[in-house]
């Protein structure tokens, strides 16, 4: 009989040793987490494991397109959960790499900011929940500018000489002389950039820097009066000296969304929607907005964004789709302008 029941143990061992591996690596508790680096603060991702028991293992990326390669060799597997930006995703639901979300399993869902939904990359909501979004701001020191900047056409105002840094960002820069001429972002109407382009060369005199790299401390040292910056170095910029202005253009804004999703063939998809819930909480996504300096995208939790953060973390009242244009994908010719025309501009200001 002993030998019976011992016999019945371990076949029953067994077979609950094949279920757990059935059930892949959700039933172990271990998140696949891959984003860039400085996305979550340490202590939202140890609250998250102490509350459910899920080790999170986070992968980290250098460029979108490293991402879109990773997740191609895996064919849609290897990782639970990423985040990326707009563009690529497209690109990687497109390839079939991406699985439609079952929202019924987000109990927070609802406090999404509807503006950040419905995008290019995912118009009908169905793969993406947003994760932070990128605005392009411009922020002056009103000690070093003579005039009220209320909108991109003021940085053609002749008292801003000498004393204006970009960004180096063709899109941003080219769309800023698209908005200020009445057109969209993402027109491919070559006559439309050339002429973004002539408008361009008028603002030569008053650049004195394009960078991409820490552009808000030459706005903080007083290199510049005014610049056009990225989200997280307005963050960084207003952190150190509150007094700077931020302006959202009266001409249009323009702006990029991060989104998360689940790749096709993740092997603890269970687990990712238990992350993307955690996270969707509002006390802590507030947490997440403030540690990584990008436009809070879960309407709930903008009450919780402290006043030191709030006034560039969040929308100002009255910002809605019709004031705001994603930049998209462009063809490939309407491309090739842009850079012929920037890289003019760039010319023109001696960079």
């Amino acid at each position: 009989m002993k030998r019976i029941l011992a016999a019945a143990l371990a076949a029953l061992l067994l077979v609950s040793s094949f279920a757990g591996c059935s059930g892949g690596k959700a039933e172990n508790g271990e998140l696949v987490l891959y984003t860039w680096e400085g996305m979550f603060p340490q202590e939202v991702l140890d609250a998250f494991t102490e509350e459910t028991g899920i080790e999170v293992n986070y992968s980290n990326f250098d460029t979108d397109e490293t991402m879109l390669a990773k997740l191609e060799a895996a064919k849609g597997g290897d990782y639970d959960l990423v985040i990326a930006d707009d563009y690529i995703i497209e690109t990687a639901i497109q390839e079939g790499l991406v699985q439609e979300l079952d929202t019924s399993k987000l109990e927070n869902y609802g406090s999404i900011n509807p503006v950040y939904q419905g995008q290019f990359f995912d118009p009908e909501n169905k793969y993406t929940v947003p994760y932070g979004a990128g605005v392009q701001t411009i922020v002056y020191d009103p000690s070093l500018v003579d005039i009220e900047i209320q909108g991109y056409a003021d940085l053609w105002d002749e008292s801003l000489k000498d004393n204006v840094g970009v960004i180096d960002s063709y899109r941003v820069i080219d769309g800023m002389a698209l908005k200020v001429l009445g057109e969209s972002y993402n027109t491919e109407d070559a006559a439309a950039i050339e002429a973004a382009g002539d408008k361009l060369l008028e603002l030569a005199p008053n650049i004195r820097l394009i960078k991409d790299n820490n552009t808000q401390d030459d706005l903080l040292s007083g290199e510049v009066g005014a610049a056009v910056l990225y989200t997280s170095m307005v963050t960084l910029a207003k952190m150190t000296n509150p007094d700077l202005k931020v302006v959202f253009p009266e001409e249009g804004i323009g702006f990029g969304v991060m989104g998360q999703f689940i790749p096709s063939d993740a092997p603890n998809a269970e687990n990712a929607y238990k992350f993307m819930d955690y996270i969707l909480q509002p006390e802590v996504s507030a947490q997440c907005f403030e540690y990584m300096g990008y436009y809070c995208t879960n309407k709930d939790a903008e009450q919780y964004i402290s006043e030191e953060y709030r006034d560039f973390l969040t929308l100002p009242e009255g910002i809605d789709m019709e004031n705001m244009e994603m930049i998209e994908n462009i063809s490939a010719e309407a491309v090739e302008v842009h850079n012929r025309v920037y890289t003019e501009f760039k010319s023109a200001c001696g960079q």
